[in-house]
């Protein structure tokens, strides 16, 4: 086994000109292999929120409010900043590498194969761990809503 064949990358120029190639097939065929660009700045707004905070916010607050008491306004101004900084990361990524593949092209063009392969599937677990937390979240709240009739324990 080859271990550079592990930490091999593109360069950004590399990653383009396939981009444009692929185009440039896609514009000659019938089918078009390519992502349709019709998201307005509104919908790119709103994605990108969603996808920077999440839901694990708005159905996780009212335990750490309970928990953290006041504190917890300060710890929305760091996250917000942090968020902030993300936001402006990818931004940065998605104007010098303007493709699909979000995080796993950036880094694949930056740190190689090996480490993209490892940031995707870290993007994949994360969001897997997000949607988990907020249904276990909202179950608790639905529980809670649900009559006593139907024998369900909120304990």
């Amino acid at each position: 086994m080859n271990w550079n064949n592990l930490f091999r990358k593109k360069s950004v120029e590399v990653i383009l000109k396939e981009v444009e190639q692929q185009n440039d097939v896609s514009d000659s065929s019938t089918h078009s292999q390519g992502l349709k660009r019709d998201l307005t700045v509104r919908d790119l707004t709103a994605l990108g929120v969603a996808a920077l905070i999440g839901a694990g916010i708005f159905s996780t607050i009212g335990r750490a409010c309970f928990d953290g008491g006041p504190a917890v306004s300060l710890l929305f101004i760091g996250i917000s900043i942090a968020c902030g900084f993300s936001a402006l990361c990818y931004a940065e990524f998605a104007s010098r590498i303007p493709v699909a593949g979000s995080a796993y092209t950036y880094s694949y063009a930056v740190f190689g194969e090996l480490i993209a392969w490892i940031i995707g599937w870290d993007l994949l677990l994360e969001y897997a761990i997000g949607n988990i937390t907020v249904a276990i979240s909202w179950s608790g709240n639905l529980t809670s809503f649900l009559p006593k009739s139907l024998f369900i324990s909120t304990k």
